[in-house]
């Protein structure tokens, strides 16, 4: 496991001849933040982009496994980018460069479990909750299972992939062992998240005030 931003270049020697796979945060923002956010959002981007580039000297990025999409079709990433357009502009860059989009979800999968996670902010009663917790914990481990059966079956020999997924799926998700992981991690997340807690800090202190 190598965390790339601590580091100019990754020590190649040790890498070759494994499967090798770039992991990102999938850090995407909610409409109408203020402008001092969206410029945190904006470098941080700008950084995953400029580090992906120092560390594909270990490996040209040849495979792109990304979460919350089920097709690889241009309609698909269109609607996606209206989510998070800069990991729709990562996609088709590194497309534009030679890599193919694995989709890590499946619709089979994945609607019912937002159904479910749903439904467990509204439930009352505690039996209930269980119940429905019980349905969520199953296509969770479904979903980690499919996300593993993509990259498994579709990053072969000594490739290089790029994996898209969201803080909290990424610590879930156990990758196989013969998988040599590097986290690109840009300083400007930490600065994301500073500014998050000190926005919910600066809420707490006034609704105490008010």
């Amino acid at each position: 496991m190598v965390e790339i931003g601590r580091i100019e270049k990754p020590p190649l020697g040790s890498f070759a001849g494994k499967r090798k796979l770039y992991t990102v945060r999938n850090v995407y923002l909610p409409e109408n933040q203020p402008d001092e956010c969206m410029g945190l959002f904006h470098k941080y981007w700008d950084d995953v982009f400029l580090q992906l580039e120092k560390i594909e000297a270990a490996g040209k990025i040849r495979k792109i496994f990304c979460e919350h999409i089920f097709s690889a079709e241009e309609d698909t990433l269109d609607a996606f980018a209206r989510l998070n357009d800069r990991v729709v502009q990562l996609i088709r860059t590194k497309a534009g460069e030679g890599a193919t989009l694995f989709p890590l979800e499946k619709e089979e999968i994945y609607g019912p479990l937002l159904d479910w996670r749903n439904c467990l902010q509204l439930v009352a009663t505690r039996k209930v909750f269980e119940q429905v917790f019980g349905f969520y914990r199953e296509l969770v481990t479904k979903r980690f299972q499919y996300f593993l059966e993509v990259i498994e079956k579709n990053l072969i020999g000594a490739e290089s992939g790029l994996l898209i997924v969201s803080e909290e799926d990424r610590l879930r998700l156990q990758l196989p062992e013969d998988i040599e992981v590097f986290f690109v991690t840009p300083s400007s997340y930490d600065d994301i998240v500073k500014w998050i807690r000190d926005e919910m800090k600066a809420r707490e202190e006034k609704e105490e005030d008010a």
